[in-house]
């Protein structure tokens, strides 16, 4: 976890960002890069990290991706539909990949496949991994319910659309890791979103 600031539509709120990095002993990948890439690095802790994955492109969620990328010799990946916030916070650097509905991400003998789960941001994406029955929801689904909207390049009825057709299809025992707060599951979440 880091604590820094999310910054959008000219307001800035104190946050705490979970960071996930998803391998074995000798390789990984980083699940968003967000306020210090010290404690990042320190978790890493020598392993080959295979993708720097950014959920979406809001600034608490890449504002370091471009210097942890560049400290581990990693390249980074983000749904192109984002690329306009990734662009606001990293204007001289590029993306080296765009994520794809469908795309899977491996390291250490797990897989992550790529959910696009617009409505936070439009280029939001899940992170499911179905043999250890996990998802990585980025800002998308929260123990409570959904990620805020009501702010640029959001939308409710997107975001809610996106947990039902696409989050709460996986099994309900799935844990759901998410970018801010506690872990819950999607049976906990279905319950909550009425």
């Amino acid at each position: 976890m880091t604590h820094g600031t999310f910054s959008i539509d000219g307001e800035d709120f104190d946050v705490d960002n979970n960071i996930w990095i998803i391998g074995d002993d000798t390789e990984c990948l980083v699940i968003d890069a967000a306020h210090e890439a010290a404690p990042i690095v320190a978790g890493v802790d020598g392993r080959r990290v295979v993708t720097v994955v950014c959920t979406h492109g809001h600034n608490d969620h890449i504002n370091v991706a471009v210097e942890l990328a560049d400290a581990l010799g990693a390249p980074i990946a983000i749904h192109t539909d984002d690329r306009m916030l990734w662009d606001v916070v990293n204007p001289t650097r590029p993306p080296d990949s765009f994520i794809a509905d469908g795309d899977s991400f491996s390291a250490g003998g797990v897989e992550l496949v790529a959910m696009h789960t617009p409505g936070h941001s439009p280029g939001g994406v899940s992170l499911y991994d179905a043999a250890d029955a996990l998802v990585f929801s980025g800002d998308t689904l929260f123990n409570g319910g959904p990620g805020a909207t009501g702010r640029s390049f959001s939308d409710y009825d997107t975001i809610v659309t996106s947990i039902r057709t696409r989050l709460f299809t996986l099994p309900p025992e799935t844990v759901v890791h998410t970018g801010h707060g506690d872990d819950t599951t999607i049976a906990t979440e279905r319950a909550n979103l009425a």
